[in-house]
């Protein structure tokens, strides 16, 4: 099982139980293992909230593309591209653990880019360019994206480097 770029196959694996420290990864993967045998995170690709919110914006791209081309450089980009925001700040928000106020400040953009994502998800279906249970699907994943950001947010320091 390895992650796009690592010459694996990119499956993202199955999603392991809590692991040290509330932490939640992916089991499988030969890596460091801590106390009771739990498996380090070592990547931002092995938190679930960011492997739900990948997924996601890979399904919000597919579904968009039947978007109305008048929506291209308006509902079709900004949902795309919020969607896809919560992603990268995740990953710039790994990078920044070693400070907690910068890694704080990531999470932050990661919960304001799904709750955007959500609003769009929502203009999308009153559009009629989504099925109402398309929506509702994706807005419930979201809402999972949100409260495993809020968690973090709420306790970073076992996420947090220690210097």
């Amino acid at each position: 099982m390895g992650r796009w770029g690592d010459g694996g196959d990119g499956e993202m694996g199955e999603v392991g139980r809590m692991g040290e420290m509330g932490r939640i990864g992916r089991m499988g993967e030969i890596g460091e293992i801590g106390e009771m045998g739990k498996e380090f995170i070592r990547s931002h690709e092995d938190v679930v909230v960011y492997q739900m919110s990948f997924e996601a914006a890979m399904r919000i791209f597919e579904l968009s593309r039947s978007f109305p081309v008048e929506e291209r450089y308006s509902l079709t980009d900004q949902i795309r591209r919020s969607s896809r925001s919560v992603c990268a700040n995740l990953a710039e928000a790994w990078r920044k653990r070693r400070y907690k106020a910068a890694f704080l400040a990531k999470l932050s953009d990661c919960e304001a880019e799904a709750a955007e994502t959500q609003v769009w998800l929502k203009f999308a279906v009153k559009c009629h360019y989504l099925e109402i249970e398309q929506g509702r699907e994706l807005y419930k994943i979201y809402n999972q994206v949100l409260s495993g950001l809020v968690n973090m947010i709420n306790n970073p320091n076992p996420w947090l480097i220690n210097k």
